[in-house]
């Protein structure tokens, strides 16, 4: 039964935010977390990054009016609440469903989604670019970029704020900071932003000694003003202040991020400041929903789970094949046992990557570098150039930010960094900014770049292996979710280099040739076409996406009469355009029917994984249509 909500029922227009007491603001926020814990508990989504802004977005609507003030969330996931106050409450138990409320802020959702985000660190950069465009208009309406859930770890945030300050552009920058990006905040800017004077008992004995000197006789006002002078010039050296300052903000902070009365007065000074102005906000991650404060790391975003215990609807452990996530860990560290010159690093994501355990037990050989993927990358880089193997582990769609370190740091210098690309293809519900349906196309064009795409979890494990022992840059590319449950052999060999394998071969005069996991879609396919029409239908496992099995492809082009190409990634430069470059090149195309299953020209929406499948025609039932119809116009035109 769905939680009673009268006050955020009441909210018609984002300004009612203003018109509350401190005592009703209060009970909102109950209300909100109420609502969001409901339902990410049926949708899944980032559950313990909105919990722990409620009270900072409460805030910001109280100071400000989205109607005319810009307000963007860095990342993204923190916006739940801000989704509820903004006129999607009625629609908000859609959240990351197919048609459904995006999980991110999106322009074409809400006109107060003022910026779309997705991916970390981009919100001041964008702020900054709107308040050149409000003075260049000559208007005066506020811009504040909300950062934090570890996007300060990452470069392009200090960019932003870099020439924010040299500007000197009116511009508010809040940062949430709650020690945590999706895991544990890490290297040297996390400890500068400590709060190891911001606790509770150090804040509460500076308000009494603040009081105390007020009240001295004649002198207490005087001696008062001039011992917060002094703390300006001292906490340079003790706060984090100092970095803000230096780079030319006015620091407020850290207030409590829930707080209602900090919050906002702290927005309220900020706001009459006219130069770009840091609010320092501590959060508590998961605030107010004690499964998600106890372990934020596994509520940062989670899939359907009991809300009165916390616990995942999933299947009974052992019940379902292990993911490829899983696999890459496992294998990894298996093969890190033998080979003392393996190097894991992944990008803030140790255990959405499954490197959790490889660290645990090669701590001196696990680097988790942050919120950096260009650093990752370059840094691999080095590792490989002194003789070591480095495994970088990133998501498909975070891979884009370090193309240029790609191209430049290790491509150009033929260095053995080996690219684990995890969440290849449709992701599912996190939409367009996470769906990983790109990489093929922006890889496979760099010389020294190969690539390999297993078909399941055994061919993944030889994957990994071949990888290990490539000479030169290599990425291996597997989706998320489970595997199909293939049996892994204690012991497994490399893949040979550039070669095909046939999975069916009747002496038809069609045959698919998959790429990666919808192989085993393929395969089912053409055996549901088989019996239905008594019309053999071979299927080969391409497994290489780059080099190409060149050699193989021309012998099957004059074997068969039609030629399906499958993958579940972009068309446009993918595995397809490659072969059929191929094919051209060495004029096999005449004759020869090719028909490509893949993904579209557009950016992928959110939705289940399924769904989103079934809709481009890489399901088992529309790849079986597809042979229908390629198949008959094939026989029509002979």
């Amino acid at each position: 039964m769905p939680s009673q909500t009268p006050l955020l029922d009441a909210i018609k227009h984002p300004t009612d935010v203003a018109a509350l007491t401190y005592e009703e603001t209060a009970a909102l926020a109950s209300e909100l977390r109420q609502v969001i814990v409901e339902t990410v508990s049926c949708t899944g989504g980032h559950l313990a990054p909105s919990l722990g802004v409620v009270e900072l977005t409460l805030a910001l609507l109280r100071m400000f009016n989205p109607e005319k003030d810009h307000l963007i969330w860095d990342v993204g996931h923190q916006a739940y609440a801000y989704k509820l106050l903004t006129g999607r409450a009625k629609e908000f138990h859609t959240l990351r469903q197919f048609g459904g409320l995006a999980g991110f802020p999106s322009p074409r959702e809400s006109k107060y989604d003022h910026f779309g985000v997705g991916h970390s660190s981009t919100s001041i950069s964008a702020a900054l670019g709107m308040a050149f465009a409000r003075d260049l208009a000559l208007d005066d309406n506020h811009v504040i970029a909300v950062i934090g859930d570890g996007s300060m770890t990452a470069g392009q945030a200090y960019e932003g704020l870099n020439q924010a300050g040299a500007t000197g552009k009116k511009l508010i920058v809040v940062l949430n900071d709650n020690e945590m990006s999706i895991s544990k905040n890490v290297g040297a800017l996390s400890f500068f932003l400590s709060r190891s004077l911001s606790v509770p008992w150090v804040r509460h004995a500076k308000r009494e000694l603040e009081e105390f000197i007020t009240a001295i006789p004649k002198v207490g006002g005087d001696l008062r003003e001039l011992i917060v002078k002094a703390q300006q010039s001292l906490k340079g050296f003790v706060t984090p202040g100092m970095l803000f300052e230096a780079l030319r903000f006015n620091y407020i902070g850290p207030v409590s991020g829930h707080n209602l009365e900090e919050l906002t007065k702290a927005l309220e000074t900020a706001k009459e400041v006219d130069k770009p102005t840091l609010v320092h906000v501590l959060t508590i991650k998961g605030k107010g929903y004690a499964p998600a404060e106890e372990n934020p790391v596994h509520f940062h975003g989670v899939g359907k789970f009991s809300p009165e215990t916390g616990v995942c609807v999933m299947t009974q452990p052992g019940s379902h094949p292990p993911s490829y996530t899983e696999i890459f860990g496992a294998t990894l560290t298996e093969m890190a046992e033998k080979n003392d010159r393996i190097v894991a690093i992944t990008a803030a994501m140790p255990e959405g990557t499954g490197l959790s355990r490889f660290g645990e037990k090669f701590p001196d050989r696990f680097v988790d570098v942050g919120i950096c993927e260009q650093h990752a990358v370059t840094f691999a880089a080095g590792l490989a150039a002194r003789g070591y193997r480095p495994f970088v582990a990133i998501y498909s769609t975070f891979l884009q930010r370090s193309y240029d370190q790609i191209v430049h740091d290790v491509c150009l210098q033929n260095l053995p960094v080996v690219f684990c690309i995890d969440r290849a293809g449709i992701v599912g519900e996190d939409g367009a900014t996470h769906q990983g349906v790109f990489d093929i196309a922006f890889l496979r064009h760099i010389p020294n770049m190969s690539i390999l795409v297993p078909k399941d979890e055994e061919e993944l494990r030889r994957a990994l292996l071949t990888a290990s022992i490539h000479d030169g840059p290599i990425a291996v590319r597997y989706p998320r979710g489970q595997g199909i449950g293939a049996a892994l052999p204690a012991t497994w060999d490399a893949l040979p280099p550039n070669a095909m394998e046939c999975l069916s071969q009747n002496g038809a005069e069609a045959a698919i040739i998959g790429l990666g996991p919808i192989v085993h879609s393929a395969l089912a396919a053409a055996n549901a076409y088989t019996a239905e029409t008594g019309i053999p239908v071979d299927v080969y496992n391409a497994r290489w996406a780059k080099p190409l099995p060149k050699e193989e492809l021309l012998a099957l082009a004059a074997s068969y009469k039609t030629l399906i190409l499958a993958e579940e990634g972009a068309l446009m430069g993918g595995f397809g355009s490659g072969v059929l470059e191929c094919l051209a090149d060495a004029g096999a195309l005449p004759g020869l029917a090719v028909h490509r299953i893949g993904l579209p020209d557009i950016f992928i929406e959110h939705g289940a994984a399924a769904l989103l499948r079934q809709k481009y025609g890489l399901d088992v039932t529309s790849i079986t249509d597809t042979l229908r119809v390629t198949l008959s116009k094939s026989e029509k035109k002979r």
